[in-house]
């Protein structure tokens, strides 16, 4: 196990689909961490994390079992990405909410130079504001919901949310921009603090 544990990715994908089962096992314990915490982010939920996670894993285990994955050098982007799929579908699953399209006045909520301040307030304030609009972030159409997230949570181009979720770049730019104005809107009506922004 000690010598597996020296390999890379790519070597130990090899040696599982070539019958070393427990070179599963190491790629498991080496990106579960990873993985797991990148789903949470998501969710917010650990129960339904779990279940993601253990999903993720199991395709993992049978598309690399059948021969179905692709070599590119990049196992762990894989597994994220079949992680974050699961993530959208679920959304998908989820009851849609009446939204408003139409305000002028959208602002990045995400992009403020605060954000890179260190004080303990700051960081206090600043968790209590993204917990607010994580919540809010759930209550978005399934469209916008999935580019803030690919956007915001996982860093992705607006070229890459197109490519991914198979739109124009206009389109994956129009959602955003109406994810943003309907999350303004959604503060407002709550009296979320803005005192940030």
């Amino acid at each position: 196990m000690t010598d597996l544990i020296k390999l890379s990715d790519e070597e130990l994908v090899k040696s599982f689909v070539s019958g070393k089962k427990k070179c599963f096992d190491v790629l498991l314990e080496r990106h579960k961490q990873k993985v797991y915490a990148y789903i949470f982010m998501m969710v917010r939920k650990e129960e339904l994390a779990e279940d993601l996670f253990q999903d993720a894993f199991v395709k993992v285990y049978h598309t690399l079992q059948d021969g179905r994955y692709a070599e590119n050098g990049r196992f762990v982007s894989w597994v994220m990405r079949i992680a974050h799929n699961l993530i959208i579908d679920h959304f998908r699953r989820q009851k849609h909410f009446p939204v408003v399209y139409n305000d002028d006045h959208a602002r990045d909520l995400f992009n403020h130079p605060r954000y890179s301040d260190q004080t303990i307030e700051d960081q206090m304030v600043m968790e209590e504001v993204l917990k607010d609009v994580s919540e809010l972030v759930e209550l978005l159409p399934d469209n916008q919901r999935e580019v803030v997230k690919m956007r915001h949570y996982m860093g992705l181009s607006f070229k890459e949310i197109a490519d991914e979720t198979n739109v124009s770049i206009n389109t994956a730019l129009g959602r955003m921009r109406y994810a943003l104005i309907n999350l303004r809107r959604m503060m407002e009506e709550r009296s979320c603090s803005l005192s940030v922004f």
